[in-house]
């Protein structure tokens, strides 16, 4: 179809040089994302594609337009001004937006993502510009896959889908969620290269227990109460067919779905298509790379580690099941997870102790932990007696909890209230540390899971994915600069392409042919010269 055409050029068989054909003209070059490149048209293109009186005389360079991009960007104010912009240039000019994030990425990242795309999830109905994604309900039921269809590239590699009921840390944000969607996938492209138009953000509006968003008139979802149970499952379970038939091989990311129905779907699923869930999943990954990366200081295995998480829902979990090697430590709300405990989840039950419970202070004191985590939601969670309790000449804290304002503790108080021995990594964007970030994770399985053609998800390649993620990491810090995403995502795929081989989630392919598949699909936001039709 013609908006694959960006994504997807003709190779010159003579020279292996690029190229673009197109039948469009005029307006409907210059109104199609993928295709457009603004003023940087060539004289040439522009007689070829009848753009001439449509464009500004001057042709720029891409360099041009970027520096003009920047100059907007950084005269805008606040965080959700900026977001709207750079959401507006990828709506007008997808090449030149991800060239400008992919550069700038650093500076870009808690602005396309958290902590700012809470804001824009929780304003998604006042801040709306253009549709992107696809949108499904329960009234959808029986036409599930009509509905799918409606989207205009049939070469989708990677889905992800939310229900939005658990975004980030601010919870039920009915079809806002949405936001969540576009932006995983921007970083799907930035990170790692995957091409945007193989890529779909789906939003499952099922409702939102949310009154205040259900009293929004701008509200842009269903305004009713949540839906549970049968019609719930069975849209789940006509999406999932829908998409393996539509666009086959697909892989699913399931995504900021509520502690309820994150660990149920993800094991439901799980051998039966190709699916991962990156807060539970991505999360443990990662948060096992900065251990790990850590460990590498101290000279200390992992078995010895003594590990408290604080949290207890689909991020805790899934840090919980990624270091079974340790010895752990899990609090929800209630205080420690027991033997005793009723009402825990099954889930949870795999963490209970036999031991007395007890709030945080209270297991920190008798524990001594070496390892720290939050993903409770909770800001200034980790005291000053907290911290000081920790045990071991390099204690790890990680308070992962987004966005900014939910962090457990800033890295400056875990620094000084261990007085000075802590190793901090953040969930959200602080200055001066390291973060905790599953773009490290994600963007490299899913380059990883299509390059190799793998038709399951096993953990062992979010194993291999924090392994190989921590052998990149600085000997004094425990994870790379973001600068270096590309790098680090395709190390990642290329260990997790290897993995998919070996644990037989995929065919056989020997690893210069995994390698050389890899790389092939690493998409570089450049500009291609266009050709008659």
């Amino acid at each position: 179809m013609e908006t694959t055409l960006a994504c997807h050029p003709y190779i010159d068989p003579a020279t292996g040089a690029a190229y673009l054909k197109t039948t469009l003209r005029g307006h409907a070059i210059i109104d199609n994302p993928q295709l457009n490149k603004g003023t940087a048209f060539t004289d040439e293109e522009r007689d070829l594609l009848g753009l001439h009186g449509l464009l500004p005389p001057r042709v720029d360079t891409m360099e041009q337009q970027i520096e003009r991009v920047m100059e907007n960007y950084r005269r805008k104010t606040a965080d959700l001004e900026r977001y709207i912009y750079l959401i507006a240039l990828l709506d007008r000019n997808e090449t030149l937006f991800y060239r400008v994030l992919v550069d700038n990425l650093e500076e870009m990242l808690p602005v396309i993502y958290t902590p700012t795309v809470g804001q824009a999830c929780t304003s998604f109905g006042h801040i709306y510009r253009r549709a992107r994604g696809i949108y499904l309900t329960v009234e959808d039921a029986g036409r599930v896959e009509r509905v799918l269809s409606h989207w205009p590239v049939c070469d989708v590699a990677a889905i992800v889908v939310t229900d939005g009921e658990r975004i980030l840390g601010l919870g039920d944000l009915g079809a806002g969620g949405m936001g969540i969607s576009i932006g995983k996938l921007n970083l799907y492209c930035a990170g790692g290269g995957i091409r945007p138009c193989r890529t779909l953000p789906v939003c499952l509006d099922t409702g939102t227990d949310t009154e205040s968003i259900l009293a929004d008139p701008l509200y842009l979802g269903r305004p009713y109460k949540r839906i549970r149970g049968e019609p719930y499952d069975a849209l789940i379970a006509e999406f999932v067919a829908a998409a393996q038939k539509l666009f086959p091989g697909v892989l699913i990311q399931f995504e900021d779905f509520a502690k309820r129905n994150a660990f149920r779907l993800l094991d439901l699923w799980r051998d039966r298509i190709l699916c991962f869930n990156d807060d539970i999943q991505g999360t443990g990954a990662v948060a096992l790379a900065g251990i790990l990366a850590a460990l590498r200081q101290t000279g200390e295995p992992l078995e010895k580690q003594r590990v408290v998480i604080v949290g207890a829902g689909s991020a805790g979990v899934g840090i919980g099941r990624a270091l079974r090697a340790a010895q752990i430590w899990m609090l929800d709300s209630k205080g420690l997870l027991t033997a005793d405990r009723e009402g825990l989840s099954e889930v949870q039950k795999g963490f209970a102790r036999a031991e007395p419970g007890g709030q945080l202070l209270d297991v920190v004191r008798r524990v001594k932990p070496t390892v720290l985590i939050g993903t409770s939601g909770q800001p200034g969670f980790f005291t000053r007696d907290v911290l000081a309790a920790m045990d071991g000449p390099r204690p790890v804290v990680l308070p992962l909890s987004n966005p900014t304002s939910k962090s457990e503790c800033t890295p400056a108080q875990a620094r000084e209230w261990t007085g000075g021995r802590a190793l901090v990594a953040t969930g959200s964007p602080f200055p001066g540390t390291a973060q905790c970030n599953n773009l490290y994770i994600f963007p490299g399985v899913a380059l990883g899971i299509i390059a190799s053609r793998a038709t399951r998800v096993p953990d062992s390649m979010f194993q291999v994915a924090a392994q190989t993620l921590a052998g990149m990491a600085p000997p004094d810090a425990l994870y790379p600069p973001l600068s270096e995403i590309r790098d680090v995502s395709r190390a990642v795929a290329k260990a997790v392409s290897a993995e998919a081989v070996r644990s037989g989630a995929a065919p056989a392919a020997d690893a210069a042919e995994l390698a050389k598949r890899v790389d092939g699909e690493i998409w570089d936001p450049k500009y291609v010269p266009y050709r008659p039709a």
